[in-house]
């Protein structure tokens, strides 16, 4: 999700995903109720009507409006036909088209603040906290949306979404998203080479001690394969920390493009500098002996690779990402007929696990657009009318997928053609199931979910507006000491870190987290 959902979100294709999630949810569990209309869809279903049906909702929509929205991830192979049906349908019911642009994986994080600062013409962009979403907001790229407008212009929507999404989703009181409407978790797994695990009579990778086992018997034994591979970008931060320091410490790190972070059973919020922890410390030993043996590549700060395509090819011997894009690359293998046996490992078994929040993905109408009502209705469709919700999600049915049922759809030859990208912005209760998710992720997920914890900063949002120079001189301090640390380019693990410390105090982080800790105050006051 680091969203995808990160960043450095390669989750192209193979990304099956969003990620995450970083935030790829199309796939994961989610029960889909039965709309009256339960026919699938093609691009060619269904002749066109004599006026857009809006128009007797007393919209008008007799000009039509062409819509352009920005999408991260890479262009799918489909485009062109699948866009070409969701647009025939979006001109019956609206009278507007809509045409996509893609920022590629490799390159968004720079892209996307880019497209907003340059105000280039578009109607709507894909958002995530994950992708700066509340920086965004602040800083004037997106248009604030009103209860006047969502219940006008996209009342399906307005009426079905939680009220916490909502709620979730406002950036200084103010809305700014339309959030997807479908929970998720935002946990991390690890997908790894289960034949490679029997061959060398490995045990169970259910703890950081044993999946460190796994990644030095590869090391030692297999040459050519990568024991790890990183997504690529995800640099403030190592990739695994989400696991071995969010998850193992059953912390919630807030924001991770800063090192702060609180307890999550902590009731009073108190937030602290991760970098001055005693699990911090001891976890930089743990990567370090990691990179001594060669768990990971010597040019891992420069590799570009999409690590879930090398895992597909046996390149590499294990990644991490959400449930969702890692039971879907499961999937695909074993569709594939792969020759190597792949599994899912979850090394914080005993962990609390917690949701995402809303804003995990939405979709944002650009603050200069000049149809944001017709982009709002858009959204309205995509989340709520099941055909249209099936052909941007899934592509065209029989091609891209197949229908199975009312709420799962199997993979074919061709789903490969059609994903990759941010459609999650449009997770809603039609979602589908691939029926050939793998039963352990499914029976994980059952699991997880039923013992979700919620805790008291859950939907507490962030506003850095206040430290933003502050921010900016850490994160750059993240990059070039904290990161070289966490990945073992250090040889001196308690230099490398004491010089990390005295580097992020200077840059401001004191100043950010008093900042931090009084807005927390503020709302834990207000709940009261």
């Amino acid at each position: 999700m680091f969203k995808k959902k990160s960043l450095w979100l390669a989750f192209v294709l193979t990304f099956v995903f969003i990620l995450s999630a970083c935030s790829g949810n199309s796939n994961k569990e989610v029960t889909s109720p039965k709309p009256a209309n339960e026919g699938t869809e093609t691009a060619t279903e269904q002749p066109a009507t004599e006026q857009p049906a809006a128009a007797e909702e007393g919209i008008d929509t007799s000009k039509e409006v062409k819509l352009k929205m920005i999408f991260v991830g890479p262009k799918p192979v489909d485009y062109d036909t699948v866009f070409a049906g969701i647009n025939k349908k979006l001109k019956e019911k609206i009278n507007a088209t809509v045409e996509g642009e893609f920022l590629d994986w490799s390159d968004w994080a720079q892209k996307y603040p880019l497209k907003l600062a340059a105000n280039e013409e578009f109607d709507l962009i894909y958002s995530a906290n994950w992708a700066g979403y509340n920086d965004q907001a602040l800083k004037g790229g997106f248009l604030e949306l009103t209860e006047d407008m969502l219940s006008k212009y996209m009342p399906e929507t307005w009426e079905i979404m939680p009220k916490s999404s909502w709620d979730q989703a406002k950036v200084d009181s103010k809305l700014y998203m339309v959030p997807q409407n479908s929970g998720e978790s935002v946990e991390k797994l690890i997908l790894y080479r289960e034949d490679l695990r029997v061959k060398y009579n490995l045990p169970a990778i259910d703890s950081p001690e044993a999946y460190a086992n796994y990644l030095k018997a590869v090391s030692e034994n297999e040459k050519g394969i990568v024991p790890f591979t990183p997504e690529t970008g995800d640099w403030k931060l190592h990739n695994l920390d989400r696991i071995l320091l969010k998850q193992q410490s059953e912390w919630n790190m807030l924001d991770f493009d800063l090192p702060i972070g609180f307890k999550l059973t902590d009731e009073t919020g108190k937030i602290f500098n991760v970098y001055e922890t005693e699990e911090f410390k001891q976890l930089l030993y743990y990567y370090k002996d990691l990179a001594d043996h060669n768990a990971w590549s010597k040019n891992v700060l420069n590799n570009k690779n999409d690590h879930q395509q090398d895992f597909k090819e046996g390149k590499t011997a294990s990644i991490t990402h959400n449930m969702g894009t890692l039971g879907s690359l499961k999937a695909a293998m074993e569709r594939e007929n792969s020759p190597y046996k792949a599994a899912l490992a979850d090394i914080t078994p005993a962990k609390k696990k917690s949701q995402a929040v809303a804003t995990q993905n939405g979709t944002s109408v650009h603050a200069t657009s000049k149809n944001p009502e017709r982009a709002l209705m858009f959204i309205n469709l995509m989340q709520n009318d099941k055909e249209l919700h099936n052909l941007m999600m899934y592509g065209i049915d029989g091609v891209n997928y197949v229908a199975d049922g009312d709420d799962k759809l199997k993979s074919t030859d061709k789903t490969a053609n059609y994903t990759g990208f941010s459609n999650w912005s449009f997770n809603s209760p039609l979602n589908r199931t691939d029926a050939a998710f793998p039963e352990e992720a499914s029976a994980m997920s059952k699991a997880w979910e039923a013992t979700v914890y919620h805790y008291p900063l859950e939907t507490f949002v962030f506003d850095n507006s206040k430290v933003k120079t502050e921010v900016a001189n850490v994160s750059n301090v993240m990059l070039r000491y904290a990161i070289p640390l966490e990945y073992g380019a250090i040889k001196d693990v308690d230099k490398g870190l004491e010089d990390l410390q005295k580097k992020i105090k200077a840059a401001g982080i004191d100043k950010i987290i008093a900042e931090v800790q009084s807005q927390v105050d503020a709302f834990l006051a207000a709940r009261k």
